[in-house]
């Protein structure tokens, strides 16, 4: 995939070689309420939403809030040329990071508290690296391969110890650990072939091509019959919430984040995640088992591990 050749000032990042660690930390403070949040609103969606809707919806509605950028972007040359470079991997970060995790999310969700489901979602730094070293040939010290064990360690105890707090096989966890390995080959994606772009130009860009998909979907079922009946604004708005604030703005942070830092410390927005899912859980009545806390402080731990820099 190239480049283009000519750097023009609207496809060159705010900030270039200055680091802003503050500016990222408080973007990455942002997005884990944000994100931490958007467990419990999937679970307050599907009460009157099916898993596909949910999924679809908040892909479609994110879209949708992006069409304005992408109406005036697309009369700018220097838009349509960086564009015409980086559509495949605007088409697979798309795909990657939002079209497919969101319905794995959205399964898992309705079988899975959301407190588990953020906790799970602790795992993506460590698929970040990972792939990043299989796919990517990066390279990678010793304390993060500990991180990447202990990591494991803690999703396997999440895993095994899921739904009861009894040992057993929970296949909708796998789902979201599924998920974030997606969400780990999207970030390197970014990393690589989307950084160079300004967050509001890659964002939307990258729904331009799977919004279209999951808004045939959702027209496809009874979601508008449904979203007329009486009592169901609040599932309404949090797949409003779900699109538009996690799956859009949050998203232009993220790559904003990237940016700033590295793909690695972008990810570690799941240090915080599973605290705000978590208390979100304690509030709506979840029962969190002592081997769920178990597993995430030891994934915590790996993550810590991974991003340390000595």
């Amino acid at each position: 995939m190239t480049e283009t050749t000519t750097p023009t000032p609207i496809l060159e990042p705010t900030v270039k070689a200055e680091k802003r660690p503050l500016l990222a930390w408080v973007l990455l403070t942002c997005m884990a309420l944000v994100w931490g949040s958007s467990f419990i609103m999937m679970k307050k969606a599907l009460r009157a939403f099916t898993v596909q809707q949910v999924a679809s919806g908040r892909i479609f509605f994110a879209f949708l809030f992006f069409v304005p950028f992408m109406l005036v972007q697309i009369r700018q040359a220097e838009v349509r040329q960086a564009l015409r470079h980086r559509w495949l991997a605007l088409f697979g970060s798309g795909t990657l990071g939002f079209l497919l995790p969101a319905f794995l999310f959205a399964e898992a969700g309705a079988h899975l508290s959301s407190s588990l489901s953020g906790t799970l979602n602790s795992l993506s730094p460590l698929f970040v690296l990972l792939v990043g070293t299989v796919v990517f040939a990066q390279r990678f010290r010793t304390n993060q391969v500990w991180g990447i064990l202990l990591g494991f360690v803690g999703s396997l105890i999440l895993v095994f110890f899921s739904a009861t707090g009894s040992f057993s096989i929970n296949g909708y966890a796998l789902l979201v650990v599924l998920a974030t390995l997606m969400y780990g080959a999207n970030t390197n994606l970014i990393s690589k072939y989307l950084a160079h772009l300004p967050a509001l130009v890659a964002t939307p860009w990258t729904f331009a091509f799977v919004g279209p998909i999951a808004g045939i979907f959702l027209l496809s079922t009874d979601f508008i019959n449904r979203a007329t009946q009486p009592g169901v604004w609040e599932p309404l708005g949090a797949i409003l919430f779900l699109g538009i604030l996690a799956s859009g703005i949050t998203s232009v942070l993220f790559i904003r984040v990237v940016q700033l830092a590295s793909g690695v410390f972008a990810a570690s927005v799941t240090y915080l995640i599973p605290v705000v899912a978590v208390v979100w859980g304690l509030f709506d009545g979840e029962t969190i088992y002592p081997q769920q806390y178990l597993g995430l402080t030891i994934s915590l731990l790996g993550i810590y591990l991974v991003n340390r820099q000595k």
